[in-house]
């Protein structure tokens, strides 16, 4: 096994129960914050723990200016590792229940982010898997403990200082994964104030997928450098609201075979958390 980017339910059926193999459920609603470690707990992959968006892919104990998921400490993470018993040799596979926005990109990302190669998203999710009759459980088994000396690389991340001093850059450095209406200041159910950051560009994280599933690499990697102008993937800077489902377009990128795009963590709804700096409307 060397998935790094996303693996078909048929691929990763064949290998459960392989010692060098750890699933991880990050099914998680925005409407009901434990409805994801219910549905775990109700049926999942066998043999798959939880890892929870507010809980352990989150420090909600920071300061607005980080936005509504701002990043957990390192160690942390690393601790949340350990109780998931990875280390730096597994295979690790996380899905949600759907299309990986919430938040099996999230987990896939900060596991990048401490520089683990081996991590994938599971390709539709629990919805394709069990699509396809596959084997769940209800079964709650503890993991044994792994080990893990997680370190974050904080050159993929990218701060408010930066993102102001690039304000005046043409288009196409700054990719906003939220919904059309949102970007657009339409409408805006979860910030404060509507718009966008003055300069990005809007890339919904659903149009990375067709029927519920990622669209194929060649067909990613076609839409996103229309987007980029010729940009290396390393000069572009990924948001969204509160920087979780901009995970899911550096997701699409990797496998599109364009990595090294930064996320700016705080997203929209950090940039906001200061009324004085500028908003934009519209498309």
């Amino acid at each position: 096994m060397n998935w790094q980017t996303l693996v078909s339910p048929e691929a990763l059926a064949a290998e459960l129960g392989r010692a060098d193999l750890v699933v991880v459920d990050c099914r998680h609603s925005l409407a009901d914050a434990d409805g994801g470690e219910r549905a775990w707990r109700e049926s999942h992959l066998p043999g798959a723990a939880h890892a929870h968006l507010d809980r352990d892919l989150s420090d909600h104990g920071k300061p607005p200016a980080l936005g509504r998921h701002p990043l957990p400490a390192a160690s942390a993470f690393g601790a949340l590792l350990v109780r998931l018993g990875i280390t730096p040799a597994h295979q690790v596979v996380a899905y949600d229940a759907g299309d990986g926005a919430m938040a099996a990109a999230r987990f896939w990302w900060l596991m990048r982010l401490c520089g683990h190669a081996r991590v994938a998203v599971l390709d539709g999710g629990f919805a394709a898997w069990t699509a396809q009759g596959l084997p769940v459980s209800a079964e709650v088994v503890p993991p044994t403990p792994g080990r893990y000396a997680a370190e974050f690389d904080a050159r993929q991340i990218v701060g408010t200082d930066e993102i102001v001093a690039r304000l005046a850059d043409p288009a196409g450095w700054l990719l906003d994964a939220r919904a059309p209406e949102r970007f657009r200041g339409d409408v805006e159910p979860l910030d404060p104030v509507a718009g966008h950051i003055p300069g990005a560009l809007n890339r919904p994280f659903g149009a990375n997928l067709a029927g519920g599933r990622f669209k194929p690499a060649d067909v990613l990697a076609a839409e996103f450098k229309a987007l980029l102008g010729g940009r290396a993937a390393s000069e572009v800077v990924l948001s969204c609201g509160s920087g979780v489902t901009a995970c899911h377009n550096a997701l699409a990128m990797a496998h599109a075979g364009l990595p090294g795009a930064r996320l700016y963590a705080p997203s929209w709804s950090g940039w906001v958390s200061d009324r004085a700096r500028p908003v934009a409307t519209g498309g």
